[in-house]
């Protein structure tokens, strides 16, 4: 009976010690220099900018006045209130509050991609839960010259201040579709003339053997399980990173980064 009552009284002590759930990110916070740079340099409209109160810096001072010009409202802040607001915990002096950013459809991907001449990149995020892993991606996709991302509407991150960080504002330049059903997405892609590459470990063919010229769309799985059994059953093929060492795996946005090179490297060849 003694160990029940104490059991209980310890259960109630914890309960009362434990940290409050985290706040779910908010899309529109920006955070970091960065961050604001290439917001201003896309012409997205910013609403407010926090800035950390008697910061001296020239370059932040000088982001400032280039938001305050492009119309947003300056607000000097103590630096624990930016502590307090950040999400990312590396906000450097300032966090932005911008437009949220608009999605857009897979029709104005194919668009992006007919309007420069060139057969579509794209790459599909298959419930991806990190945002880091995220913003990665669309680091490397804009880097690579990929003409948009895919991400489905539930189970997965979205284009929240970490991704934006982590995006090195690349956020601003992607063109990102937010899709209610990712194989409904898939079907769409096939309609159109787009092939569908599934990465997966056990791939029918080697990444180097995939044909990444024509219009492509690359799939990139969750970080613990891959792709879902519909997803990989609605890929047109799906390929392997060749693996040379002792991990049997790569982290999904370096995973994608090779993919999106290979296909680079196929197209200037």
């Amino acid at each position: 009976m003694n160990d029940k009552r104490n059991f209980g009284r310890g259960d109630r002590r914890n309960d009362r010690r434990a940290a409050p759930a985290p706040v779910e990110e908010v899309e529109g916070q920006l955070e970091g220099r960065n961050a604001l740079t290439e917001a201003l340099r896309s012409g997205r409209t910013i609403d407010k900018v926090f800035i950390a109160a008697g910061e001296t810096d020239r370059g932040l001072q000088r982001l400032a006045a280039e938001a305050k010009e492009a119309g947003a409202v300056v607000v000097p802040v103590d630096r624990r209130k930016l502590d307090a607001m950040s999400f990312t915990k590396a906000h450097q002096g300032v966090i932005t509050l911008a437009a949220a950013h608009e999605y857009c459809s897979i029709d104005d991907i194919l668009e992006e991609a007919a309007s420069r001449g060139e057969n579509a990149l794209i790459v599909i995020c298959d419930e991806l839960t990190d945002p880091h892993n995220l913003g990665a991606i669309m680091r490397s996709a804009e880097c690579a010259g990929a003409h948009g991302v895919i991400i489905p509407k539930r189970r997965s991150v979205g284009l929240t201040a970490t991704v934006a960080k982590a995006s090195a504002g690349a956020v601003e330049y992607m063109k990102v579709a937010r899709v209610t059903n990712i194989n409904s997405a898939i079907a769409e892609l096939k309609e159109k003339g787009v092939w569908i590459f599934g990465t997966a470990a056990e791939g029918s063919i080697p990444m180097y053997k995939a044909d990444l010229t024509g219009p492509a769309a690359i799939v990139i799985g969750n970080e613990g399980d891959g792709m879902s059994p519909l997803v990989r059953k609605n890929c047109d093929v799906t390929v392997s990173i060749p693996m040379r060492g002792r991990i049997s795996s790569l982290n999904a946005s370096a995973a994608a980064s090779i993919l999106l090179y290979e296909a680079v490297r196929q197209r200037i060849g």
